[in-house]
């Protein structure tokens, strides 16, 4: 294994390092403070950073293959950890963000050639948003094969009936689109019940209801997490996604890409932690020496370097894996990072709340929404209790 960048990947780094010095982090407090009045619109500057961001060459840089910018995940990774130090606004303005780049994943692997054309193509060009209606509150969605969503067939049409929330991106007027994972067959075998459908957002008896909060967050800079009722909404029978009984599959394959995404933007999120709790701790006194004097805090730091260390070094193995055996093949690697990364960033985090003092949880600083989200990340793509089962049996089955 060999993690040195290549010159591909150093290019890139260097001229994504350029554009958040001299654009994305000058625009975050400008970018707050539109957010705050442009209700579930993406903030005006936006546009102006993702015209920026494609004129770098810094543009769909996650989707490998013909529709992206062809990177490996492994070529990928420290440019998601660059990203990750301003997750609202990186991101998005590089057409890098959750849940579009999924979703395109999906469409470029499993849509036909229509919906590639209708939906992908104007997702690829940031002309749109979109979203993926999977988790819903009436079952423990942490097991998939609980979906209760019913997409049945009838005639020329699939008729949609069932209740989704934490949409994420679907309050924003933007999000055109989303891809709805329900059942079509309830008597198949376990895993082959659940189908995929593409779902307009104009789509009669579709209903917006409400925008979820995460710890008092509305996250309404990036299209807040809605409540979606679907009351028989009928959409053709040529908008299903692969094939009818393929909705897990297709889900499992959306999710090993983009587990790598949310750990490596993680890592980026802990290292802006490290970053702004020294900077911290050298500016004030306390018991007449400074902060970073403190035996408590200097443990703190050492403590966050050595985990950050170990994370990217698992993250990057999983990245490589990916790339040379296959999802399935770092299947093991992949439930380690997504267990392993929230948590101790979260501990991060922590600590660098806990340095800046009341600061620490204001608005003044982005290291509560930052703890938000890594503490939400421990919910997304699976619990940690589902990975940590699944990972366990892994172990025991080989003595089995």
């Amino acid at each position: 294994m060999d993690f040195a960048f290549d010159t591909v990947t150093e290019d890139l780094r260097e001229r994504l390092l350029r554009f958040m010095d001299e654009c994305v982090y000058p625009a975050e407090a400008a970018f707050e403070e539109q957010a705050a009045t442009s209700g579930w619109s993406s903030p005006p500057l936006v546009a102006d950073l993702k015209d920026e961001a494609r004129k770098r060459g810094l543009w769909n840089l996650f989707l490998p293959g013909e529709h992206g910018a062809g990177l490996t995940n492994l070529q990928y990774a420290p440019l998601a950890e660059i990203m990750g130090r301003s997750p609202s606004l990186a991101p998005v303005a590089t057409n890098c963000a959750a849940p579009d780049t999924g979703n395109m994943e999906v469409l470029s692997m499993f849509g036909n050639e229509w919906q590639r054309k209708e939906w992908l193509q104007p997702l690829l060009d940031g002309e749109i948003r979109s979203a993926f209606a999977m988790t819903e509150p009436d079952v423990a969605s942490s097991d998939a094969t609980n979906i209760a969503t019913s997409i049945a067939r009838d005639g020329n049409e699939y008729v949609i009936n069932g209740r989704k929330w934490f949409i994420s991106g679907a309050m924003n007027p933007e999000c055109k689109i989303f891809i709805l994972m329900g059942k079509t067959n309830p008597d198949a075998p376990k895993h082959r019940q659940q189908s995929m459908v593409l779902v307009p957002r104009d789509t009669p008896g579709m209903s917006i209801k409400r925008g979820m909060h995460v710890f008092g967050y509305s996250d309404a800079d990036h299209g807040g997490h809605a409540e979606i009722v679907f009351e028989d909404v009928r959409v053709p029978v040529d908008n299903l996604i692969g094939e009818e009984g393929g909705g897990f599959a297709i889900a499992q394959a959306r999710l090993g890409p983009g587990r790598i995404h949310h750990c490596m933007r993680l890592i980026g999120m802990a290292e802006r932690a490290v970053e702004l709790m020294c900077r911290r701790a050298l500016e004030r006194t306390t018991f007449g020496k400074p902060v970073a004097q403190q035996g408590v805090i200097q443990e703190w730091i050492a403590e966050s370097r050595i985990r950050i260390e170990q994370l990217r070094l698992l993250v990057l193995k999983t990245a490589w894996l990916m790339d040379t055996v296959g999802n399935q093949g770092a299947h093991t690697e992949i439930q380690a990072i997504k267990i392993s990364t929230p948590i101790t960033v979260e501990w991060i985090l922590d600590k660098a709340i806990q340095v800046h003092g009341a600061g620490g949880v204001s608005q003044d600083f982005p290291l509560a929404a930052l703890w938000a989200g890594a503490r939400s990340l421990r919910l997304a793509d699976g619990p940690d209790e589902v990975h940590k089962r699944s990972l366990a049996y892994r172990e025991l089955k080989r003595y089995m």
